[in-house]
């Protein structure tokens, strides 16, 4: 986001107007530095890569690490072909090939300069496109340093709305071409979020199992930065998680201003700061005022760092296209700087990257200050608070949601089935890795690159599907038989009770595979235009309902399905495995038994199974929530959906922007009801009870409570969003509840770690509410609770969104928005999606629990995995006369573990690497303290998972990344000022005859599995 110059005068005033008069003298120094700051470094002539390689300065001297670099987003403006190759100028003249070529030969040149690159989707593809004499010069120049990758992800990951799976996903992807390329000498050392809009601790805890030894990121609250440059606290060790200890701590650092240079040293071509002009003879030579500049910006920044080395990042969006015209006036400006070294600077200046710099901060000898919090949310200016993207593109945000889904399940039938078909499963490997961008999946591009990211998802999972088929050929057929097996098709509009090859046809089957370790029962929905008979796997008739489907449904835009009815039926998984269903239709009906179903309109309602109690009025208001159990109840009032009044105006500015794609900025502080009436139809039958609140044309709710389940689930309908009133509105569901929660809730991190959150309440620094909404805004990746002594309520999502406590006792997220204006932060659209021109309809699920605070972990997490991880559904249509003939071909039912596993014990990755070699990450899902059972150590025997396959004959322990074995990672150690070190014994690798593992709370363990 090229708005860094206007931000850069707006935080010079922002300053002035926030320091107390104590800090002014010292501050001056700080202003200047934080308004005209930017990183630029330089080095000595590598022997080869590694910290060994590194330059670090003079211990006499202020240090200046110049790093030269490009932020390259993988779509954004405009989409990643458009962007690689340069096309579309008329948006942005931009082209990531040439800024390689470019680089290359640039580095070529001089033996002095380095740079470094991050974006591993776009060095993929121009890899791909070298001569061999490229490729030779290129691994010459990572081998000796002058080349590095930072990061190594397939893109540089937002870190509100992505999801810990799809996060390490895509940083083994880039990690696995960086090793399979160039080896050791390419292994990222460096976390490199510089242009995300807030950063989380669960993705910190990450990078230090990735094998990380420090992060480095440009954006912070303008608050925080404050006081830590006042304190020179800009650089600390992040104990980012209390469950995994120093495994997780990751020294953490905040660039001088984002990613820029100092404002007037930007050589790119898109820049307008005069170059170093240096012949004397020259009316317009300019050394000596260049210099003088330098030095000045330089010392200022020394004034908020803690050491004598600093960082300068000269790059930017996309810089770099001529990188001969940066890197000449880098080495002029390199050599004219340090030539005052003779007049008695102490400035010393020289080319870096972040890895040296990072191993100059730690051979400084110094104690460093910890932070155990997150960075969200992130406030730039006043007002200004980004938390409108943990939101926006809502339907986006869940197709990625389940394209991981798709991919998860693809890999594991793959591996079982031994198909060899990794490769086919790269495209839809490689567009999640796109998707988890920071302007993709945080909903913050374009419309037509939003666009692009669905379309490069869908063909992915066309891709998946090519293996799919090929591994249920070999699971689906029995021993004795050679028949073909049906083929196998997703519905992806099944959401929207929608399946069109299914429609009319007089057999047909669904295949459901769970990829969880763990025995579920579901309750599926298939929509039909005939009754069937449906048998299970061994030959019984299921009792299913029979339904019609809501008129809130079929009235969705551009559903095309004739389908009036649908079976909901309970189907019970096995683990790790699946269970065919037969659909067969039946000429007379009389003999399909329907079981009774009652329903009311416009009367009280009440739900009850088993465990909970539901009560609706008969104004479809939620009035209680009783756990039978435990003999516990909660009232609502005002529980439904909600929208806020967008901020927008026509001069939409960086420093008061309108309600954007980035930006959650209300107009008022309360928000309005969708609708002032309400209506409510109420059904029972023996395997659900639904309570349907229809609050107007364009939204609904519908709350279902299955038979033998203690969770709710709430399945909302939003849309077409009316705007013909010029408003853009931002539409909640609020739950407001009697639970004194006391300014408390708590939010989880990329669906694992969970936070504590306090209203208008901030760890790090004392925090005068501004925003007393959007500045309490934070995001849910898969859950949000609060709670009093006994109590505790608890809603897990289907997807990233954002919310938050505004009351006691209330819980309140975000589920669409559709905006008129753009709120200034570069994307220069607004956030108004449309389809089948209208307004965007956006369907989605809530789950809800009830319970003690001391058994609701087990509920959360357990219930957040089955959602995440959800079954998937795979339809056929086989050309067999009858069931028999069907069971007599193929197999109904297999699972690939002979043994239950722990229920607190996740399969995370699955994947066949080769023939006879496996990755394998399994992971323990409970925190510390959180369970009195859940939460101890576990142990498991890995060889459970392939008893279908072979016996595990060699099995070695990697890091998260699975690029490194554990037993040869060694991170650099820290000090922090309570004499903490951050030094840790690394697990040894294990020998090949042993299968049994122990995980402990929040622990992930990756192994590459080798069978005989």
């Amino acid at each position: 986001m090229n708005m860094a110059q206007f931000l850069v005068d707006e935080i010079k005033q922002l300053l002035q107007n926030h320091l107390k008069i104590m800090y002014v003298i010292k501050f001056c120094a700080i202003l200047l530095f934080i308004v005209t700051q930017s990183f630029t470094a330089p080095y000595k002539l590598s022997n080869g890569c590694g910290y060994d390689s590194c330059n670090l300065g003079k211990s006499d001297k202020l240090n200046v690490h110049i790093v030269a670099h490009t932020h390259d987003d993988v779509g954004w403006l405009k989409t990643v072909d458009q962007y690689y190759y340069g096309s579309r100028g008329e948006i942005v003249r931009r082209g990531v090939q040439y800024i390689l070529d470019s680089v290359v030969q640039a580095l070529v040149e001089n033996s002095d300069r380095r740079f470094i690159y991050v974006e591993m989707a776009f060095f993929w593809r121009w890899w791909n496109q070298q001569s061999d004499d490229m490729r030779n010069t290129v691994k010459q120049l990572v081998n000796e340093g002058r080349l590095e990758f930072i990061s190594g992800g397939w893109s540089m990951i937002d870190e509100a709305a992505t999801h810990y799976n799809s996060i390490i996903d895509q940083h083994s992807l880039g990690a696995e071409f960086l090793h399979d390329t160039f080896g050791e000498c390419a292994r990222p050392k460096i976390g490199w979020q510089i242009d995300p809009f807030g950063h989380s601790r669960e993705v910190a805890s990450l990078f230090a199992q990735m094998g990380f030894d420090g992060l480095f990121f440009g954006r912070a609250d303008y608050h925080d930065l404050i006081i830590r440059s006042t304190e020179r606290t800009r650089e600390m060790v992040w104990q980012a998680s209390s469950n995994l200890d120093r495994q997780s701590w990751l020294f953490t650092g905040i660039l001088p201003l984002y990613y820029f240079g100092p404002p007037p040293f930007c050589f790119d071509i898109t820049c307008r700061d005069p170059p170093i002009m240096d012949d004397k003879s020259l009316h317009d030579y300019n050394v000596p005022e260049r210099v003088e500049i330098f030095i000045g910006e330089a010392l200022a920044q020394r004034e908020i760092y803690a050491t004598n080395h600093i960082i300068m990042t000269m790059g930017g969006d996309f810089y770099n296209q001529n990188a001969h015209e940066n890197f000449k006036n880098l080495d002029k400006l390199i050599h004219y700087v340090n030539l005052q070294q003779e007049n008695g600077s102490d400035v010393n200046v020289f080319y870096s990257t972040p890895s040296c710099y990072l191993y100059a901060l730690n051979k400084a000898e110094k104690k460093w200050s910890t932070k155990t919090d997150d960075f969200f949310p992130y406030a730039s200016t006043p007002f200004v608070y980004w938390t409108g993207y943990y939101t926006s593109r809502p339907a986006l945000k869940r197709y990625e949601r389940y394209a991981n889904n798709i991919l998860q399940v693809t890999r594991q039938l793959n591996g079982f089935s031994q198909s060899n078909l990794r490769n086919i499963i790269f495209d839809l490997s490689e567009a999640m890795g796109l998707a988890q961008h920071h302007d993709a999946v945080s909903g913050t591009s374009k419309q037509h690159v939003a666009n692009d990211y669905a379309q490069r998802l869908s063909d992915g999972i066309d891709r998946a599907v090519e293996v799919i088929n090929d591994a249920y050929a070999k699971l689906l057929s029995k021993e004795s038989r050679t028949t073909s097996i049906p083929h196998q098709f997703l519905c992806p509009y099944s959401n929207i009770s929608a399946c069109l090859p299914i429609e009319g046809q007089n057999q047909f089957t669904l295949t459901f595979w769970n990829p969880t370790i763990h025995p579920v029962t579901i309750y599926p929905r298939v929509p039909v235009t005939r009754e069937y008979l449906i048998r299970d796997p061994i030959g019984n008739l299921v009792r299913a309902e029979y339904l019609p489907i809501p008129d809130t449904m079929k009235n969705i835009p551009g559903r095309m399905s004739s389908a009036q009815n649908q079976y909901l039926l309970q189907a019970s998984l096995p683990a790790l495995g699946y269970n065919t269903y037969y659909f067969e239709a039946k000429v007379d009906t009389n003999k399909i038994e329907h079981k009774k179903v009652t329903t009311t309109i416009n009367e009280a309602c009440i739900l009850q199974n088993e465990y909970l109690r539901v009560e609706f009025n008969d104004r479809g208001d939620l009035k209680h929530i009783v756990n039978l159990a435990k003999n516990l109840i909660v009232s609502f009032t005002e529980q439904g959906l909600y929208w806020y009044t967008s901020y927008a105006h026509a001069n939409s500015t960086p420093l008061s922007p309108a309600s954007g794609a980035y930006i959650f900025q209300p107009l008022f502080p309360e928000p309005l009801p969708v609708s002032i009436t309400r209506h409510i139809h109420c059904m029972k039958t023996d395997i659900v009870q639904k309570a349907s609140i229809i609050f107007n044309e364009w939204t609904s709710q519908e709350f279902s409570l299955y038979r033998n389940t203690s969770a709710i689930e709430i399945e909302w309908i939003v849309g077409p969003i009316p705007v013909d009133d010029n408003i853009g509105k931002e539409i909640i569901i609020r739950y407001n509840t009697d639970i004194k929660s006391e300014k408390k809730y708590y939010t989880d991190a990329n669906g694992r770690q969970v936070l504590e959150r306090i209203r208008d309440y901030r760890p790090t620094w004392h925090y005068v509410p501004d925003d007393p909404i959007s500045s309490n805004y934070y995001p849910i990746n898969s859950r949000i609770w609060i709670r009093d002594q006994d109590r505790q309520l608890t809603i897990l999502t289907d997807r990233s969104q954002g919310g938050g406590s505004m009351h006691d006792g209330s819980i309140e997220i975000m589920v669409h928005r559709r905006l008129l204006h753009d709120d200034s932060m570069g994307v220069d659209e607004a956030l108004n999606e449309t389809a089948y021109d209208k307004g965007l309809v956006v369907s989605g699920k809530h789950i809800l629990f009830f319970d003690r605070p001391s058994n609701s972990a087990q509920l959360h997490r357990i219930g957040a995995q089955q959602l995440f991880m959800y079954p998937l559904a795979t339809y056929a249509l086989p050309n067999t006369s009858s069931y028999t003939n069907y069971s007599d071909m193929f197999r109904q039912s297999w699972s690939a573990l002979s043994d239950a596993m722990p229920l607190n014990v996740h399969l995370l990755t699955f994947d066949q690497l080769a023939p006879k070699q496996y990755l394998v990450r399994v992971e323990h899902y409970f925190e510390l303290n959180e369970d009195e059972f859940y939460s101890k150590s576990v142990t498991i025997d890995l060889q459970t998972l392939f008893k279908s396959i072979g016996t595990i004959n060699e099995m070695t322990e990697l890091i998260l990344t699975a690029n490194l074995p554990l037993s040869e990672l060694h991170r650099l150690d820290w000090i922090t000022k309570d004499q903490e070190s951050s030094h840790i014994d690394m697990f040894q690798q294990y020998l090949s005859n042993v299968t049994i593992i122990t995980l402990n709370p929040m622990q992930i363990r990756t192994f590459q599995v080798i069978i005989a």
